[in-house]
């Protein structure tokens, strides 16, 4: 890890996490373990089939279980007065995000919801479920981008409802087909690229569907009461997005809705999405008592959003000397059954590292009969950038260029126009690539010929956004910090860190705790990391309203002009004219009597403060390929990432090591496995391959601290840039070991052993 001097006491320390005695003990509160008087619990009827038409649906014999206290289907949701709502991938119709949550006239993936029940039992509740009758006409499923795009596939959406938006479906030879959206980005004349290009590679790549592996299913707690007052406990990223959707789809006032995070075990980018919220909300009001749901791990993995499998297609042109020239990208991403994949964010991301004079990239948003997917750690990026980077090693090898000449040649820096249209500004691309270059792991030696050695760059634009942090003032001298982003990778702590960093106090002295829609204001979800810089600069705000009104109260105390008190950081002492001097702790046990506590507070846009800052990272790869049996063993892993500034380095290396580890999964095992009628045939953890320990070495990570200078402690953002170099530095890897270009992920056994025996013949 790289040392860097800092000016700071608090920040860049690795202080005890306040949420771990809970965790460890076992006291923490996860959304399973909420318990109300009168609690029932509910199961959720799910759809058999991938594509069908729902003729008719009973549920008079489930009603009549001793037992049972409810039952709802589409007919309970209240119609949406506005017919087409935002998303965060462009908007759809509103009908579709009430059809996801309980199918209306059509299932359009196995494990839709058709139906759910509260029971006085689990089991009553599940046995009611076989009592409900659904009719179906079962249709063809369309599992596959390859199926998907056929001229005469099925169509998915066929209901009319798409005509609300103008670029949804469009029209390829006059017939809509199950293409959702058309996304170009680029920028140069991309054939005078080409015709200056002195070598020019064209590939196609693959990599499959994949789950982000949280242990935590989803669940949701609801109590509608009497007074027409909602309150939902659930495990979710981001309560006010909940509160948001809830409102929206049962049509209840902002006011009359109360979300309460629980402990998360684990999200990555699921738990942004409504499943079961609005269904224990919806049996809550008919049964007049809380209501709890929650998902097996089947329904987890049938159900709820995976990433995209993706197509890609790269068209590479450079000069002799390496210097790239020109790149033509395509990218066909799944969505599963309704529009909304990230491939927006692949199209950003795929040449972040690099400056290209001349690109297009389109980008294809197809829906399948697949679960819809949701975010996984830098959406639409790993796939992407797998491509890049294979052909970038292939590049090298053709130049006879060692590869990280080749990737510092063309290394974006600040100015460079990225494939938004935005333009890079204070970057880290290339101390990340010296950093490479310069690490133990790129000078070693291989310990044998049979291993195989590969590197890939990674690129996260990161995010900002709405944030709100609130700090009371204790007569004792400590504060209780309270902030909206829900704790999934340490926030807790790092938001405390940069408080106490402001106001010059140790990190003992603050109470960080994660506040609901009824005590905070809104502030976006946790994830695309946003949160340690967004909700950090609340918490910086917050720290200098407090510094404002300690002033304002010294200067009250003394009888002096508050221009003249001055709060110092460096020991947390308010000074005044004459020599007065008050500690933080002498001046806090005066509050009471001379105008009350104090509480400073935040609301914060963090783009109107400050700067977000880009993200790189660059990992190395070791291998060695069984050449008998296909699997693949990772012998030696070290990841090296641009942090800007690691707040809580623990944390930060614990981000990094985590998202490397899923990245690996992605490119070696995991895969969602469909059967030709769409029923996934590996829907369980014993199925499913995910790495564990034994599939793993030691991690070695190396910390590049390029400060951001749009916020205050030069915070970049951590948590999504670790996913996106793994695939393309084991595929560069098993090249280098066995020399087979691995064009289509997860190297999985079965897959690469059939490559090396085509190798053989």
């Amino acid at each position: 890890m790289t040392t860097v001097e800092k000016p700071w006491k608090v920040v860049g320390t690795r202080p005890v996490r306040p949420d771990g005695v809970d965790k460890v003990t076992g006291r923490a509160v996860y959304g399973a373990d909420v318990r109300m008087a009168n609690q029932v619990y509910g199961r959720v009827k799910r759809s058999p089939h991938a594509h069908a038409r729902i003729k008719s649906i009973d549920v008079s014999k489930a009603l009549a279980l001793p037992g049972v206290l409810a039952v709802i289907t589409h007919e309970d949701l209240p119609k949406v007065p506005n017919p087409v709502m935002p998303t965060i991938r462009g908007p759809i119709p509103s009908q579709w995000d009430q059809d996801r949550i309980l199918a209306r006239y059509k299932v359009l993936f196995r494990g839709h919801p058709i139906a759910a029940v509260a029971a006085t039992d689990h089991h009553t509740a599940e046995d009611a479920l076989d009592l409900i009758e659904v009719e179906y006409e079962v249709l063809p499923a369309v599992t596959s981008i390859g199926d998907a795009l056929l001229p005469n596939a099925p169509l998915l959406h066929e209901d009319g409802l798409d005509d609300l938006v103008e670029d949804l479906f469009p029209e390829v030879d006059g017939r809509k087909g199950n293409v959702a959206r058309l996304i170009e980005m680029g920028f140069g004349d991309i054939d005078a690229g080409f015709a200056d290009a002195d070598i020019i590679l064209e590939h196609e790549y693959s990599t499959a569907m994949a789950h982000q592996g949280y242990i935590e299913p989803h669940n949701a707690t609801a109590m509608w009461n009497r007074d027409g007052k909602l309150q939902v406990w659930t495990s979710t990223q981001g309560a006010f997005g909940i509160r948001d959707n809830l409102s929206r789809n049962l049509q209840i006032p902002l006011g009359d809705l109360r979300v309460m995070p629980a402990e998360i075990g684990g999200g990555f980018g699921a738990k942004n999405v409504v499943y079961l919220e609005p269904l224990a909300a919806l049996l809550s009001k008919k049964t007049g008592r809380p209501v709890q749901l929650t998902m097996n791990r089947t329904e987890v993995l049938e159900a709820t959003g995976p990433t995209s499998g993706t197509r890609s297609w790269v068209r590479l042109g450079a000069k002799k000397d390496g210097t790239l020239v020109a790149a033509d990208i395509k990218l066909w991403y799944e969505a599963g059954a309704y529009p909304g994949s990230p491939v927006g964010g692949g199209a950003r991301c795929a040449l972040g590292p690099y400056a290209v004079p001349n690109q297009r990239i389109l980008g294809y948003d197809v829906v399948v009969n697949r679960p819809k997917v949701a975010a996984y750690r830098a959406p639409g990026a790993p796939a992407a950038e797998f491509a890049i980077e294979s052909i970038m090693d292939e590049l090298a090898e053709r130049l006879e260029m060692d590869p990280m000449e080749l990737r510092m040649k063309n290394a974006a820096q600040e100015g460079t126009p990225r494939s938004d249209g935005a333009t890079h500004g204070n970057i880290g691309a290339r101390e990340v690539m010296q950093a490479v270059i310069d690490s133990p792991h790129w000078q070693s030696e291989k310990p044998r010929a049979e291993i195989g050695r590969g590197v890939a760059m990674g690129f996260w634009q990161n995010g900002g956004g709405e944030s709100s942090a609130y700090a009371t003032v204790h007569s004792d001298g400590t504060v209780t910090l309270t902030t909206g982003s829900v704790d999934i990778g340490g926030q807790r702590a790092a938001l405390a860190m940069q408080f106490a960093e402001t106001m010059g106090l140790p990190y003992e002295a603050i109470n960080s705790l994660v506040g609901d829609t009824d005590t905070i204001g809104f502030t976006g979800n946790t994830g695309g990391s946003r949160t340690t810089f967004a909700t950090g600069w609340a918490a910086y705000q917050a720290a200098n309203d407090v510094r404002r009104q300690l002033e304002e109260r010294a200067a009250k105390i003394w009888g002096v002009n508050v221009e003249d008190v001055n709060y110092d950081q460096a020991d947390a002492t308010i000074k005044g004219p004459d020599g007065n001097v008050f500690t933080f702790k002498e001046l806090a046990r005066r509050l009471p009597g001379s105008g009350g506590n104090i509480q400073g507070r935040a609301d914060v846009v963090s783009t109107n403060v400050g700067k977000v800052g880009a993200c790189y990272g660059a990992h190395i790869a070791d291998v060695e390929v069984d050449r008998e049996t296909g699997k693949v063993k990772v012998v030696r892993y070290t990841a090296i990432q641009d942090v800007g500034t690691a707040i809580h380095p623990a944390y930060v290396e614990g981000q990094i090591e985590g998202g490397a580890v899923q990245g690996i999964g992605m490119a070696l095992n995991e895969e969602y496995v469909y059967n030709e009628d769409g029923r996934m045939v590996n829907a369980s953890f014993l199925d499913y391959r995910m790495p564990v320990a034994n599939d793993l070495p030691s991690m070695e990570t190396i910390l590049v601290e390029v400060p951001n200078p749009g916020h205050p402690f030069g915070v970049r953002g951590v948590g999504e840039v670790p996913i996106v170099p793994p695939l393309g530095a084991i595929s560069n890897a098993i090249y280098d070991a066995v020399g087979i270009r691995v064009r289509d992920l997860p190297a999985s056994p079965t897959r690469l052993l059939a490559e090396l025996m085509e190798q053989k013949n």
